[in-house]
């Protein structure tokens, strides 16, 4: 009798050592470009964008008829270009954002995420937006922001 209670008993030990502890992922993956709306008259002046709407040429749209004077945008993580168009009052800019890709291990729940350094923007036309400014080349995380756009 006391035999089945020690073999109880092991069997018992060993399931919960051979129990694997649950992988949740709770820190910040990949982050997105933050990008600021100011006033070009005023260029310290945050302003708001009415009816902008944001997206990636063939795609959806990301934003859409949105009042804001930030966003948060992601890029290609497969490529070192993205095209996104921004719209606001039916007047669309194309702006190229180009940059570098790492990737980055954060913790084996987790995996890995890519980071982006030396990021530069170009227009292809200045329907609404006046001037962009590179605030931080490196998007490593979304505390704060990447880019200032005065409209």
């Amino acid at each position: 009798m006391k035999k089945s209670y020690v073999v109880l008993f092991f069997g018992f030990i060993l399931s919960f050592l051979s129990c694997e502890v649950d992988d949740i992922c709770l820190e910040p993956t990949t982050p997105q470009l933050i990008i600021r709306f100011y006033d070009a008259a005023n260029p310290s002046a945050k302003k708001q964008v009415s009816n902008l709407n944001v997206w990636v040429d063939g795609k959806d749209s990301i934003i859409k008829n949105k009042a804001t004077d930030s966003i948060a945008i992601p890029l290609k993580t497969d490529s070192d270009i993205t095209i996104y168009k921004f719209s606001s009052s039916n007047l669309v800019d194309e702006i190229t954002y180009s940059y570098q890709r790492s990737e980055v291990f954060v913790s084996r729940s987790c995996g890995y995420k890519f980071v982006f350094q030396n990021i530069d923007a170009s227009k292809a036309s200045s329907n609404w937006i006046k001037q962009m400014t590179i605030i931080n080349p490196n998007v490593e995380n979304e505390k704060n922001s990447h880019i200032k756009i005065l409209h």
